[in-house]
This record gives C-alpha cells, structure tokens and sequence, in this order.
C-alpha cells in the first residue's frame, strides 16, 4: 500500500512484514504543463529536470550522483540515466536513483534527493510532477510525494533517507530552491540536514 507524503512527514523503511527494506528506487516523474492562452495549440515545450542524490557523513558531502556520475564512488547508489523530456506524468519514472541501503558505507548517514529545471524553466512550466519510494526487489511503491502548487522555482529538494536506529527512514521535504544544478542547490540541502 503507498502512502502519500506531506511535505516534513517521515516513513520508516521497514517492511511491512518485519525486517528491513535492503534496494530502494527514488523514481521521478514529470510532464510539461499545458501552455495556454495564444500558445496553446503549440506543442509542449521539453524540460530536462535531472534527479541527484547527494550522499552526507554529518554535514559533509561524500558523493553525489547524478547524470553525469551516474555511480556513487562505493558503487551503493545508481542513477539509471538522464531524461531530458519528461513525459511519465503520473504513469512511470521518468529518472530514478536506486540504493542498496545495505552497501551505503556506515559513515553515509543521509541521502538526500533534489531534482532541478537544468534548462532553467520554473515548476509553473511543469506539471505532474512527483518522486516515489518503491522496494526494488519486489517493484511495490512505498510512498509518492507530489508536487503540487507549482511555483517559481527552477528546483526542489524533494526528500532524503537517513539512518535512524538500525534502520533508514525516509522524509518528504519539499522545499523549493533554485538552481540548474545540484551545485546550485547546495546551500539550500545544507539546511535540511
């Protein structure tokens, strides 16, 4: 059963049967929203958002991976590849990042996700976008966390996953940001750590 996340909720990534979640995928899925008024009969216009994991051992950065390091140093976290379209929607993954929560090196405590317009439009231009939790080795979706409202923003730090106990957790944040890149983005990821 997916649960759907508000932004600040938190769920843990324990089975539902006991035991811990071991490969997740943090899928992302977008369209380009309808153009309206003269323009409305011209075809949608491409956004390249790109999903980025950003890997931390306190408040430090120990790796990223995105389209262009498509694999953590550890070989724990792979982006599967870019999509400079979109078009999934509300349907399937457009990118996705998976992680093998049990080969995350013990001094990762936290991973957290953004997603950026690399082509620099704002979430207005976009629609249906979303991220989702699924367990990697039984294709069930964990949790989906939609991004309504739109906004001005050409980013946004869209959830992370920490350790918590023996186990991870993960948490919906939602925060808009801006920046064409997960560099860009950084001083705003730092708060949320």
């Amino acid at each position: 059963m997916t649960v759907n996340l508000s932004k600040g909720q938190q769920i843990s990534l324990t089975k539902s049967g006991g035991g811990e979640l071991t490969v997740v995928r943090m899928g992302l899925g977008w369209k380009s929203a309808p153009r309206k008024g003269f323009f409305a009969r011209m075809t949608a216009r491409e956004i390249d958002l790109d999903a980025s994991a950003v890997l931390f051992a306190g408040q430090e950065a120990q790796d990223v991976v995105f389209f262009q390091h498509l694999n953590s140093d550890d070989g724990s976290v792979r982006h599967t590849g870019d999509n400079r379209v979109g078009g999934a929607g509300q349907g399937g993954d457009d990118e996705s990042i998976v992680v093998d929560l049990q080969r995350v090196p013990v001094h990762v405590d936290q991973i957290v996700f953004t997603v950026n317009s690399f082509t620099g439009q704002t979430f207005e231009e976009v629609d249906n976008a979303f991220c989702r939790l699924v367990d990697e080795t039984t294709g069930q979706e964990l949790a989906r966390y939609t991004l309504t409202g739109g906004g001005r923003h050409t980013a946004q730090i869209m959830a992370k996953v920490r350790r918590s106990g023996g186990g991870w957790q993960m948490t919906a944040i939602g925060a808009p940001a801006d920046g064409r890149t997960f560099q860009d983005l950084m001083p705003a990821v730092a708060s949320h750590l």
